[in-house]
């Protein structure tokens, strides 16, 4: 039988992607395209134990719950909010998803219809791209400088777009490793708030922060908007986070934050899609936090002080011939390099040559809103290791190599 596909999803039937995941899972492969955390660092003999916990307490655990998701986890949450990063927001106003990737999703699917324009900084998460995309929206891409998203980009895209939303990662955001300065943070919320713009912020990776080594002083430095609105009570901005990057991507675990009135129609817009998230591994990541022993903000520094150690290590690995006239901006956290390949180099055409070598990164085109981005690609250093790094960014470089030589 020939199927007939909506026209809305062939981009994603057609992305280089698939191509990527197919070869990921040939034996030696080194992928730096995907967005994996470190599996070494996983909390592992502490999740067992979890497990174990949680099914010794009875069969709740493999029952429906709370739509909004586990109340404990939730009340966790909002106390871990207040204490580390200075928010106070009711448990009430807090729904938990199937990764952060739902949560952006259900946002999108709520406000959203097709033809409406959006607002995204350029470029952007591939994620929220291909949602966007698959909702029929009209996606407009913004620029930056060192300090977040242009202001007068900003205005300009409000006034000519009058957009639904702007969907924005302050914190480390997805390709670039950006980072937003407090007092842009301020002026982008201002400047939504005056034009009715409701603010999306993507703060999956805003706990991977290298060079600072107390947990306060990063939030103190750069509020969340979600912060600077109120926590929800000033009504500008929902807040979406995860634990995927976190603790363990198969957990499903993300959540949204926000006014009460979004959040109870994104709840029923969920029903209507999983009728709730996976009450079993909330219980589960619930017991990890609380009652294992497990010491999330140790955790936390772990993570940063290792994932700034494979930075390093691929910043020293782009000093090599190959890389040389490559250029990028240092990230101060996130999993990400987005580099601009040397000569002008199309990043497509150079994946085709990579993946045959045993090695893929993700094009600069699957990040970027309209056309553009080809000449970038962005570089996953926190997944592999040491070996997979120098393996990996050698075998790039071969393949620049060769299409410099052709040239």
């Amino acid at each position: 039988m020939k199927y007939s596909f909506a026209s809305r999803t062939a981009s994603l039937l057609s992305s280089p992607m698939r191509l990527i995941r197919e070869n990921a899972v040939r034996d030696s492969f080194i992928s730096l395209a995907e967005e994996l955390p470190a599996e070494e660092l996983f909390p592992i003999k502490l999740l067992k134990e979890s497990v174990h916990t949680v099914f010794k307490a009875g069969p709740e655990a493999l029952q429906y719950g709370e739509y909004e998701g586990y109340r404990p986890l939730r009340e966790w949450l909002a106390a871990e909010w207040e204490q580390r990063k200075y928010i106070t927001v009711h448990t009430e106003h807090i729904l938990l998803t199937t990764g952060s990737q739902q949560a952006i999703d259900l946002v999108i699917r709520l406000l959203v219809n097709p033809g409406d324009t959006v607002l995204v900084e350029n470029p952007t998460s591939p994620g929220c791209l291909q949602v966007l995309g698959a909702q029929g929206a009209r996606v407009v891409g913004l620029p930056s400088d060192k300090d977040g998203v242009l202001l007068e980009a900003l205005k300009a895209g409000i006034q000519s777009e009058h957009p639904k939303l702007f969907f924005a990662a302050p914190s480390f955001s997805n390709p670039t490793g950006s980072l937003w300065s407090a007092e842009r943070r301020k002026e982008v919320l201002e400047l939504c708030r005056q034009a009715g713009v409701l603010i999306v912020e993507d703060d999956s990776y805003g706990d991977l922060h290298f060079g600072r080594r107390s947990k306060n002083d990063f939030t103190k430095d750069y509020p969340s908007l979600f912060s600077l609105d109120g926590a929800g009570q000033g009504g500008s901005v929902l807040y979406i986070g995860s634990f995927s990057k976190t603790v363990a991507p198969a957990l499903r675990i993300g959540w949204a934050a926000g006014p009460s009135e979004l959040i109870r129609a994104m709840s029923s817009l969920k029903q209507m899609a999983d009728m709730q998230s996976s009450t079993l591994n909330q219980r589960l990541l619930y017991q990890l936090l609380v009652e294992s022993g497990f010491d999330f903000h140790n955790h936390l520094a772990l993570l940063n002080r290792e994932y700034e150690t494979r930075l390093k290590l691929m910043l020293e690995l782009l000093k090599r011939p190959a890389w040389q006239d490559a250029s990028y901006i240092m990230p101060q956290g996130g999993m990400y390099l987005w580099v601009e390949l040397p000569g002008a180099l199309d990043s497509l055409a150079l994946l085709k040559a990579a993946l045959p070598k045993g090695v893929a990164f993700l094009p600069g085109p699957l990040c970027t809103a309209g056309a553009g981005g080809e000449h970038f690609i962005r570089l996953n250093f926190s997944h592999p290791g040491r070996d997979e790094l120098l393996m990996g960014m050698n075998l790039i470089g071969e393949s620049i190599g060769e299409f410099t030589a052709r040239s």
